[in-house]
């Protein structure tokens, strides 16, 4: 049987209390919790158990190899569309996600915005979208609160209350990281333009905390994992509680093929591969599905049967629907002297003045703005992307002109929101299939006007912004087309309405109720580009919510 170290070992035929599939963000802390209370729990993984030692700052392997993403080279195609009139194909994966333990949290840059009291509100606020999906979430600001500040102390976090934040119960654990170069230069602009530009707040320790060092500037942050375990991964801060605990197995290697359901309709086994091509099946009291954005409703999918012939969870039909990326925008500028922002970690200050935009603009939209190296501080991407200034390709003229790029330059970079809509989401294609013989995901995508239009927005404040700086030469550009992305939201979307959603308020499935959803997918709205700390929030909320309900008898 595949597995990981764990004090606990448990046979298939054995129901236990819990299956949860995935170890993200969402999966590895609700393992944590429910173990430590005492349940039964298995967690299954598709990917390895990875340690510190097992991270490398190889940049071909990382960024252009995906040593630790799986894609169509590797058995694990996706196809793409931007409308379902066209024919999906396969290509470059555009959802570009971890598969390991701990999931995304491994390699992320590390940002961590907490949502505002109008994100939960705001179609209320602004109005219906045409077109769109936009609705309030089923919970408020002050609902989560709590667990976000759980997630700043139990995952370990940098940073400083900001102006424009939100109310917090608690401060930071750890002072903020210390300003980089790139840094300093985004916060001479803001002054000049009437800005503020505060410490980014990021799930990277800035000073020892919870056993764990404090980070190490190496500079290969964004896409890589850690080699000294100072990012705060649910793969170093939950999961070894969880297997601590005596009450979790973890089995790696485990790729989930359906989950099964009892004459009753409700879950009670969940089917697997092993690595070798073993078929499995965990039975179990309730399943926690913590996939990620795009398994999670492919797996929905697949576990269609008589009683649910449209998929589990799905009679809402919404499975899969309202796929949301998030948007990007770059200004990128070169600078006479030496900026070198390819040290430490990716962002050390950030403007937040564009949370939410002006509704006279006469687009919806909003966001941030940070300040990193333009090539995510790799040389291999700098020399393969740095013709975005024109100059010699070749010779000795072209490694001068490599060299005071890489050196010389920085960004400033726009992350913001994405609008939900039923035209964009995740279904199982009728041709394509993966190495397991599963429907490979096609993506259907197309960014909403809105999108667009605020990315552009973002884009120009940021190239005004390096103009205030004193950058020597500038580019500009957005993401259209959004060719990738890890930020993979609301394809399970949670509300109070079972016609409209797929998990109420706690996660908790409408249509079954030993079956919660808790991971992006149940995102309401896309966040303003960084949404792993929301993710994280819901994941201990909806632990809380499981614990009660399972106490009472109601699992």
């Amino acid at each position: 049987m595949a597995q990981d170290s764990a004090s606990v070992t448990y046979s298939t035929t054995e129901e236990v209390d819990f299956v949860i599939v995935g170890s993200g963000s969402a999966g590895g802390i609700i393992a944590k919790e429910l173990s430590t209370a005492g349940y039964s729990v298995v967690v299954l993984e598709q990917g390895p158990h990875l340690q510190a030692a097992d991270f490398k700052h190889d940049e071909w392997g990382i960024k252009y190899n995906f040593d630790l993403e799986w894609d169509w080279r590797k058995g694990h195609p996706q196809t793409r569309r931007k409308t379902e009139d066209e024919e999906a194909v396969i290509g470059d994966s555009s959802l570009r996600y971890a598969h390991n333990v701990g999931g995304g949290s491994v390699h992320f840059s590390g940002n961590f915005w907490r949502l505002r009291e109008i994100d939960f509100i705001e179609a209320s606020v602004r109005g219906p979208i045409a077109g769109t999906n936009f609705v309030d979430w089923p919970i408020t600001y002050n609902d989560l609160e709590p667990y976000y500040s759980k997630v700043d102390w139990e995952i370990g976090l940098s940073g400083l209350q900001g102006p424009w934040d939100p109310p917090r119960s608690r401060d930071y654990p750890c002072s903020p990281m210390p300003v980089k170069s790139s840094g300093v230069l985004l916060e001479r602009a803001a002054k000049k333009m009437g800005y503020t530009a505060y410490p980014a707040p990021v799930a990277i320790l800035s000073e020892p905390y919870d056993g764990r060092p404090g980070c190490i500037h190496c500079g290969l942050c964004n896409g890589y994992g850690c080699e000294v375990d100072a990012k705060s991964s649910t793969m170093v801060t939950m999961i070894p509680k969880a297997l601590a605990s005596g009450n979790c197995e973890l089995r790696t290697g485990c790729t989930v093929s359906r989950v099964n359901t009892d004459e009753s309709g409700r879950a009670n086994e969940v089917v697997y591969w092993e690595q070798d091509g073993t078929e499995q099946a965990q039975r179990a009291k309730a399943v926690v599905l913590s996939a990620n954005g795009a398994e999670t409703p492919r797996l929905l999918l697949l576990s269609e049967s008589d009683r649910y012939p449209d998929g589990l969870a799905n009679s809402s039909g919404m499975v899969g629907k309202n796929l949301m990326f998030n948007g990007y925008s770059q200004a990128i500028g070169i600078f006479e002297e030496p900026v070198h922002a390819y040290k430490s970690i990716p962002a050390t200050r950030v403007i937040h003045d564009f949370w939410t935009l002006d509704e006279d603009l006469g687009f919806y939209g909003g966001g941030g703005i940070d300040s990193r190296h333009p090539f995510g501080g790799n040389l291999i991407s700098t020399a393969l992307n740095g013709g975005i200034f024109g100059g010699p390709s070749w010779g000795a003229e072209y490694k001068q002109s490599l060299q005071h790029l890489f050196t010389h330059s920085c960004s400033f970079d726009g992350h913001t929101t994405s609008l939900p809509l039923s035209s964009n989401n995740v279904t199982l294609d009728p041709t394509v299939q993966d190495m397991w013989g599963r429907p490979a995901i096609r993506v259907t995508y197309q960014e909403h006007a809105d999108d667009i239009a605020t990315m552009k927005f973002f884009m120009d404040r940021s190239l005004e912004l390096m103009e205030a700086a004193g950058a020597t030469q500038i580019e500009g550009y957005y993401d259209e087309g959004a060719p990738w992305t890890q930020h993979l939201l609301g394809t399970c979307r949670m509300g109070n309405d079972p016609d409209t959603s797929v998990v109420d308020r706690y996660n908790r499935s409408h249509d079954i109720p030993n079956l919660f959803i808790c991971d992006g997918s149940s995102m309401v709205s896309s966040s303003r580009g960084q949404p792993t700390i929301t993710i994280m929030a819901l994941a201990f909320r909806a632990a809380d919510y499981i614990i009660q309900a399972a106490e009472q008898g109601e699992i």
